[in-house]
């Protein structure tokens, strides 16, 4: 039995990538779980904030918590942990502020073979380190669904005065037509490596 087992587990990991050998062998790693209570700590506190607001005021209204919130938990956690917080997606409503960069973007594409593949989309994450500029990084993303809350700012039928909104505040946006179970987004966590 062991015998069949070994060429399967070899073929296996010879088809794996070094990126892909390190996001399995860093699943349970200390780093990969800070940056999931990081993700679950912004998520929480994000998606509380825009539920109020929209109960309270509106859709319209939750546009502006997302525009000033969001940045603002991302750089309270990122002050307070020391890892650089954020969202991307590869379909951005701020351009500026969440555009993926070159390894985001592999990883968002990933995470979207991985769902087409039938893997649960608040399951999709990845982890690895990596070289950059002034050392080795540890990188985490964590995929974002688009669930019921998101769709009277990102489905396929946003109302008029939101439209307009958007308009206003985000003249370049992409972020519309998303469905229920889609993949909305990622956060993204970078936390610098002290050799």
């Amino acid at each position: 039995m062991s015998s069949l087992i070994r060429p399967s587990l070899i073929a296996l990991v010879l088809s794996l990538s070094a990126g892909q050998m390190l996001a399995l062998a860093s699943a349970d790693d200390p780093l990969t779980e800070e940056a999931k209570a990081l993700v679950r700590e912004f998520a929480n506190q994000l998606q509380s904030e825009l539920k109020s607001a929209l109960e309270a005021n509106g859709p319209v209204q939750a546009i502006a918590v997302c525009k000033e919130r969001a940045p603002a938990i991302a750089a309270e956690l990122s002050e307070s942990s020391g890892w650089e917080i954020g969202r991307t997606s590869l379909k951005v409503r701020n351009a500026a502020l969440n555009s993926p960069d070159d390894w985001e973007t592999r990883v968002l594409q990933t995470f979207e073979e991985r769902r087409a593949a039938g893997e649960p989309v608040d399951r999709l994450s990845f982890a690895e380190t990596i070289q950059g500029e002034e050392g080795r990084v540890f990188r985490f993303m964590k995929a974002i669904p688009t669930q019921e809350l998101c769709l009277a700012c990102h489905g396929d039928q946003i109302s008029e005065p939101v439209l307009k909104a958007l308009a206003e505040h985000y003249p370049q946006d992409q972020a519309r037509g998303f469905k229920i179970g889609e993949i909305r987004g990622a956060f993204t966590l970078a936390k610098p490596l002290v050799e």
